[in-house]
């Protein structure tokens, strides 16, 4: 779906309800209560928390639950539909976000300008993440959605057109990736609260690692693919896989099907502002929360940065080409993987705070050892783990706070998640390449993981309601 390192990801659980937009299909079975609505303090949910909630009721003993990781596909139609189109669409995505990268850097040499394309990808989140997020709220979701995608495939038509006539700019290619981030700064508020109304809160934890499982499985996938279409056919038609893939995803949204009432379109009347200002009321009121969106802000800044270096690492610091970059990035989607696994299926089994500072802490000492690491075959395992820490953090604080959301601010307080969250890659991307530009690019990536690695482990000392959450 959105398109740049945008599914990056990124929740924890709900609590007994049901699904529905499943309810009276094939799945009927497996889920015994019903979701009605919300803002009673105390549920659980789906992308992080624990605070005013939806309220249930009629809620029964739910039934014993498995380890199984893939359960919620099988159990969910709608949500089936969804992931696979999605899947195959971001291995499409990944193939373009490498591409993206890689070409900025031919087209430029110059490690600031790589920080700045990836910065354009994700500014238009910064600015506009919150307004999007209350036309979600006020807006039905999965057509809203739908009509974003048939933009994304535009955006990626011309990347293509335009690559593969020879006329792409440094200053087109930064055109064209802030278009695709204005696309996902108005995608990413809906799709992130149409999940729940796929699968209902009780499943949403799975759901959101099964999303993030998705989204990095396409990160092996896709660099992968991407090397050998580059070496083959050139790096225009890289692009144009990446426009077809988005008629998968259109094609799983146009076949779901939601049960009356649960896409409609919440409360309209008020201003954008005070829609806002509703949401940002709600964080500040809840210590937790706002707990949580610091450390975002300050995990967003430091470790997501790496990913923007990597193709200048994977050039200057390893002495790797194309293929190389790909095979880097697809270690660390296949650790992002593995951390799924290791996620979903066990739901309000896990201790979330155990494994959230473990995971915070491992990112920043793997982000440090990579960025000193003179050999490709230690980088590639370093960055494994990174993978799979980077998961634990996104997929448990995503979780854990749309847990804590009633139903009418989800999309606006996810909206401001993801305005901290992503809204802060520009700046640390950009941070990082001026800084690479000055001092190299590997003591920059070291430096950045050694700060994350400190402040991950003052975090979990100043705040112990991190350690229990």
């Amino acid at each position: 779906m959105a398109k740049r390192a945008r599914r990056t990801g990124f929740a924890p659980l709900g609590r007994a309800e049901k699904d529905t937009a499943e309810q009276g299909q094939e799945d009927r079975d497996d889920d015994c209560h019903q979701v009605v609505g919300g803002g009673a303090p105390g549920a659980t949910r789906a992308r992080f928390g624990a605070n005013p909630a939806a309220s249930f009721i009629g809620a029964v003993t739910a039934p014993a639950r498995s380890f199984n990781p893939f359960r919620t596909l099988a159990v969910h139609r709608n949500f089936r539909l969804f992931w696979v189109g999605q899947t195959v669409s971001l291995i499409g995505t990944w193939m373009q976000q490498v591409s993206t990268a890689w070409l900025a850097l031919e087209l430029s040499n110059d490690p600031f300008l790589v920080g700045l394309v990836s910065a354009a990808g994700t500014l238009p989140i910064l600015l506009f993440s919150m307004p999007a997020g209350v036309f979600a709220d006020r807006s039905r979701k999965l057509g809203l959605v739908r009509w974003l995608q048939v933009g994304f495939l535009v955006q990626a038509t011309l990347l293509w057109w335009f690559t593969w006539r020879g006329h792409i700019t440094i200053g087109g290619l930064i055109a064209l990736v802030l278009a695709s981030g204005l696309l996902e700064a108005f995608e990413i508020p809906p799709r992130q609260s149409l999940i729940v109304r796929l699968v209902g809160k009780d499943d949403l934890q799975d759901a959101i690692a099964l999303n993030s499982g998705g989204f990095n499985f396409a990160r092996i996938i896709g660099p992968s693919i991407a090397a050998v279409v580059i070496a083959q056919a050139g790096i225009a038609w890289v692009f144009g896989i990446n426009a077809v893939s988005y008629l998968a995803v259109l094609i799983g949204l146009a076949l779901i099907r939601l049960s009356p009432g649960v896409d409609e379109a919440g409360e309209a009347g008020r201003s954008t502002w005070h829609g806002i200002v509703e949401a940002f009321t709600y964080v500040r009121n809840d210590r937790l929360m706002w707990i949580l969106m610091r450390v975002v802000a300050l995990f967003s800044f430091l470790g997501i940065p790496v990913l923007a270096m990597l193709p200048v690492m994977a050039r200057d610091h390893l002495h790797r080409g194309a293929g190389g970059y790909g095979t880097l990035m697809g270690a660390f989607g296949v650790g992002a993987l593995t951390g799924m696994l290791l996620i979903a299926g066990r739901g309000g089994r896990l201790r979330r705070g155990t494994v959230l500072h473990a995971s915070s802490v491992s990112l920043g000492l793997c982000m440090a050892l990579f960025g000193l690491s003179p050999w490709y075959a230690s980088s590639i395992g370093l960055l494994f783990v990174c993978g799979i820490a980077m998961m634990g953090n996104n997929a448990l604080i995503n979780g854990l706070m749309q847990s804590r959301v009633p139903d009418h601010l989800r999309a606006r307080v996810m909206a401001l998640y993801v305005t901290v969250y992503i809204g802060m890659h520009p700046i640390g991307s950009a941070a990082a390449g001026w800084v690479a530009r000055q001092v190299g690019v590997s003591p920059t990536v070291a430096g950045m993981g050694t700060l994350l690695f400190i402040a991950a482990t003052w975090a979990f000392r100043r705040y112990p309601e991190l350690r229990a959450a």
